[in-house]
């Protein structure tokens, strides 16, 4: 049986922007661990409503919106 790892915390609901000029979007929950320790977490686009995904390392990088 696989061993189950919690996702670390997850700053959910945070408005975020890809870089200092990117686009914005809020942070969703974890989805699943990647085979380099990162994690997957949803997020969802302000501007167009789209969802995808973006791993947590970048998402702690990326700056805060608002």
């Amino acid at each position: 049986m696989p061993e189950i790892i919690a996702p670390p915390p997850i700053p959910v609901g945070k408005i975020k922007t890809f870089g200092n000029i990117g686009e914005e979007y809020e942070v969703g929950q974890a989805l699943r661990q990647v085979d380099d320790g990162d994690w997957l977490v949803a997020i969802k686009m302000i501007k167009t409503g789209e969802s995808a995904e973006h791993r947590l390392t970048h998402i702690l990088d990326d700056p805060a919106a608002r």
